[in-house]
């Protein structure tokens, strides 16, 4: 342990790139490093052997891409300087990331959300006022149905985009959580995996440090997080986490499902399922991401549904928003397990 201790000191304090430390194979005490050298060795002839058949494909730009480096830059200081185990370091960063990137996001998501409800309301006395015009330039200008309901339409499509500007509430920015959080998802789970198996360079003591250092970095009955995680444990609750964050967003709604968004629910629920098999076969290290990641989110999703929260973050109050929100989740969820009796249609809070 003395020489991998020794072999950190080395670490060198500068920002992420292609690590370019070259290894002189001097022998190292250390039996777990000794341990990690064959593979270190194996990891590196797959990528000569990769490049030489020329398989640079998109995952492989992707390991080497800047954004990727810089996370795997800020993984290792956040390790370091915590001086937290590597599965904890990774559960810190990941909150650190989401709480800096997704949660602003989302509470920016639902600010327009909650303008686009207010606007709408609007529309009803907007459109009878545009019936009435639309009635009296028929008359007037002799236009026939066609051309009468030609403009009747681009009048209502031109005070609903006046509206939008006025607010400043374009439906695409409720989009604006995936903008962040998808990226953010993407680049993390690259820079483990180029964390565990000592990407882009595998001949750099860095790299190897890291590795080693993930061997003995796991908890409970995933002392390496170098392997996968062979009880199933952390492939079943991220499906279970997941499977959890849609129905609170299905349960959650006060208005009936449309059928696109039944057909979106279905789909999220099917690539929820999916996700158990392929976090079956990643090391424990992003499978430890992937569940933290996804228990954040359901945590998020939790505490924003309630009203003191949604004040204080400036959330406008809407029609639609529940005013016993967990209450409503837990008699939801006793009636799907068939406790209770299905009561009559949810109120939503008094305006």
């Amino acid at each position: 342990m003395s020489a991998l201790l020794l072999l950190r000191t080395c670490r060198s304090p500068t920002i992420a790139g292609i690590y370019k430390y070259a290894y002189q194979g001097t022998t190292v005490a250390n039996h777990t490093y000794n341990h990690r050298l064959a593979s270190t060795e194996a990891a590196a002839a797959s990528v000569q052997l990769a490049n030489a058949g020329g398989l640079v494909g998109y995952w492989q730009t992707l390991s080497n891409s800047t954004p990727v480096a810089y996370m795997q830059d800020v993984l290792i200081k956040i390790h370091d300087y915590s001086g937290l185990p590597w599965w904890a370091s990774i559960v810190l960063s990941t909150v650190l990331f989401r709480s800096v990137v997704t949660l602003p996001l989302t509470i920016y998501q639902h600010k327009i959300t909650a303008r686009i409800e207010k606007i709408a309301l609007e529309m009803p006395a907007i459109v009878e006022e545009l019936k009435k015009e639309a009635a009296m330039a028929k008359h007037k200008f002799k236009w026939s149905e066609k051309q009468t309901q030609i403009v009747y339409r681009r009048s209502i499509k031109k005070q609903w985009q006046n509206l939008i500007v006025r607010d400043n509430c374009h439906p695409m920015k409720t989009m604006i959580v995936l903008w962040g959080q998808i990226p953010l998802w993407i680049f993390q789970s690259v820079a483990l995996r180029n964390l565990v198996y000592m990407l882009p360079d595998p001949t750099s003591i860095q790299a190897q440090i890291v590795t080693t250092e993930m061997t003995v970095g796991g908890f409970g009955w995933i002392p390496n997080l170098t392997v996968v995680d062979n009880s199933y444990i952390l492939p079943v609750a991220l499906g279970l986490i997941n499977l959890a964050i849609i129905e609170v967003q299905t349960m959650s709604r006060t208005r009936p499902s449309t059928r696109l968004q039944n057909i979106a629910n279905n789909v999220f629920r099917g690539l929820s399922v999916v996700m158990v098999p392929v976090a079956c076969t990643v090391p424990s290290a992003i499978c430890v991401y992937w569940v933290a990641s996804s228990s954040f989110g359901l945590a998020q999703n939790l505490l924003i549904l309630s009203p003191e929260v949604r004040r204080s973050v400036g959330i406008p109050k809407t029609q639609t928003e529940l005013s016993d929100p967990y209450d409503l989740l837990w008699l939801k969820i006793q009636q799907r397990l068939g406790l209770a009796e299905r009561p009559p249609a949810d109120k939503p809070a008094a305006k």
